[in-house]
């Protein structure tokens, strides 16, 4: 069963925190399945942006939520843009904005769980 979009969000910020780190939610969306988004301020003038991926990636179902970079070193305005059309499409998108010098972000990527499981094309 996957949490709650406001579940997730609260957890990650909580998590955050107890680690010395900052985030906040920048907007709160749908309580129950509002899209998420995040942003990883780098501290540096660049972010890089992040955000579910898409369900078509996978051939079952993950448990809980997966997530993919959708943009890296790149200025805020760009990120502002991509929100700006997401919010056309899906108005009930949640963003959270966190601070990390080193661009580190601990969230479960859509890559990662691809290379642990096995090519369904090539079983032999």
């Amino acid at each position: 069963m996957r949490v709650t979009s406001d579940f997730f969000v609260t957890a990650l910020v909580r998590r955050i925190f107890a680690e010395n780190g900052f985030a906040a939610i920048q907007k709160k969306g749908a309580p129950e399945a509002g899209a998420i988004f995040i942003a990883v301020d780098r501290l540096d003038g660049t972010y890089d942006f992040y955000g579910p991926a898409p369900q078509a990636m996978f051939m079952d179902q993950p448990q809980g939520r997966l997530f993919e970079q959708i943009l890296e070193k790149v200025p805020r305005s760009d990120i502002t843009a991509r929100l700006e059309s997401e919010a056309r499409m899906d108005p009930d998108y949640w963003m959270v904005e966190v601070d990390s010098e080193a661009g580190k972000i601990d969230l479960p990527l859509a890559e990662e769980e691809a290379e642990k499981a096995p090519d369904p094309f090539f079983k032999f």
